[in-house]
């Protein structure tokens, strides 16, 4: 799954971040990893624009991003599961 998958308000944890493998492709990889979307780190959904592009992301528990759903593509997650209500 991937971070462009998740539902609004959705948790998840980075799995990785992946290139397309050009140098271009390299630098924005290294670009997210700067922004904190690393291996590790969870991430949950804010919102989403009016069809679903871009949308709000908070990495960690302060950063909040907005990222293209292209980009989200990249970033590998595996889903948080749902707390018993």
């Amino acid at each position: 799954m991937n971070l462009s998958e998740l539902a609004v308000h959705g948790s998840a944890t980075v799995v990785g971040v992946r290139s397309d493998g050009t140098e271009v492709g390299d630098g924005f990889r290294d670009r997210l990893e700067a922004m904190g979307l690393r291996k590790g780190r969870s991430v949950q959904v804010l919102r989403k624009a009016p069809g679903g592009d871009p949308f709000e992301v908070r990495v960690g528990s302060t950063t909040e991003i907005a990222i293209r759903k292209s980009e989200a593509a990249l970033v590998d997650i595996t889903q948080e599961p749902l707390p018993d209500a």
